[in-house]
């Protein structure tokens, strides 16, 4: 029935239909409560209206049963709505554990996407219909936000920072994405939609981008930068291991410790005296404009799938890569 309504989006994610069914109740309980105390401004401006000089207003007598029920009856309305808005934001900020991954750059005035097993996209997003896909936004120069009106998501993009979001289409189809956060002259023109394909058309467009996966882009950029003259995969090594590293807390030397996600080892790259390792001395140079967004998530990508046994060895320029390690040539694609 809404989708017959010009001005309200289209419902294509599993969550929209909550988000709605939130919004509808709220605007019911507001409506409801604003007719109800018009109609009783007016019930009592009439009634109890002064109608000679000599009315005077009755002494007022306290009555404890109507404190009670106007007092109680709207904190349990609240509380109720309270409760749904916190379990909708707890269910949009715990992504599934099996949902695929997706990174995105924006940018004055594109966003640029990065597909985990290759594809890159500008201004298009391509995924599969029922399937939950987490999509790690980061800006490389001013706010942005990122906004699906029929997926009812939003999330602001930062620069320094990585946000997620996530949703799963329910429906195929060509959704709008734009950029609600005004961004800068051509703010306007920062628009472009995500594309919700069948799981087999999916596969078949995802193949297209063959060897060119993160991983692979990560590790090549890995090798180009000599991150493995200190970082060999040694205890004994200038560097901390990266074998494992993600997900696992790690020690500093100032006695604090801190979760290796995608965040930490995003500023370990670009300011690396800023969370030094245990047992490791301030050696490592920055890469601040030595590499961009889209080459730290590359190599991002590299460290998170990085097992043991797997740090791969210095190669000369213009040797080939290192080919997939085992485990990831024969991991399935999402």
């Amino acid at each position: 029935m809404l989708n017959d309504v010009p001005i309200f989006p289209e419902q294509a994610s599993s969550y929209a239909g909550r988000v709605d069914d939130l919004f509808f109740f709220l605007l019911g309980v507001t409506l409801f409560f604003t007719l109800l105390i018009a109609v009783l401004i007016g019930v009592f401006a009439i009634r109890y209206r002064r109608r000679t000089e000599e009315d005077r207003p009755p002494a007022v007598i306290e009555s404890l049963r109507l404190e009670l029920v106007w007092t109680l009856i709207p904190l349990a309305v609240s509380l109720f709505i309270f409760y749904w808005g916190a379990e909708l934001f707890f269910h949009a900020n715990r992504v599934p554990d099996d949902a695929m991954e997706v990174y995105m750059v924006g940018r004055q005035w594109m966003w640029k996407v990065q597909h985990a097993s290759g594809p890159r996209e500008i201004n298009e997003l391509h995924v599969p219909v029922g399937r939950p896909v987490k999509v790690t936004l980061t800006s490389q120069d001013v706010i942005h936000s990122f906004f699906v009106p029929a997926f009812r998501i939003h999330k602001d993009v930062l620069p320094d920072r990585y946000t997620d979001v996530w949703f799963e289409a329910t429906k195929p189809g060509e959704y709008h994405l734009f950029c609600s956060q005004y961004c800068g002259t051509d703010h306007a023109r920062m628009v472009g939609k995500v594309v919700v394909m069948q799981p087999e058309e999916y596969q078949k467009w995802l193949e297209r981008g063959g060897e060119n996966s993160m991983y692979t882009q990560g590790q090549k950029l890995f090798q180009k930068l000599e991150c493995v003259t200190c970082h060999t995969g040694d205890a004994q090594a200038k560097g901390p291991v990266l074998e494992g590293l993600f997900g696992r807390r790690v020690e500093l030397r100032d006695g604090r410790s801190v979760l290796a996600n995608e965040q930490y080892l995003r500023e370990s790259i670009l300011v690396p005296d800023a969370k030094v390792v245990a047992g490791f001395q301030p050696i490592m140079p920055s890469y601040v404009g030595q590499v961009d967004e889209e080459e730290i998530l590359q190599l991002i990508a590299f460290m998170k799938a990085l097992g043991r046994g797997q740090t791969p060895e210095r190669v000369e320029h213009g040797a080939p890569p290192l080919a997939l390690p085992r485990s990831k040539r024969n991991e399935p694609r999402p």
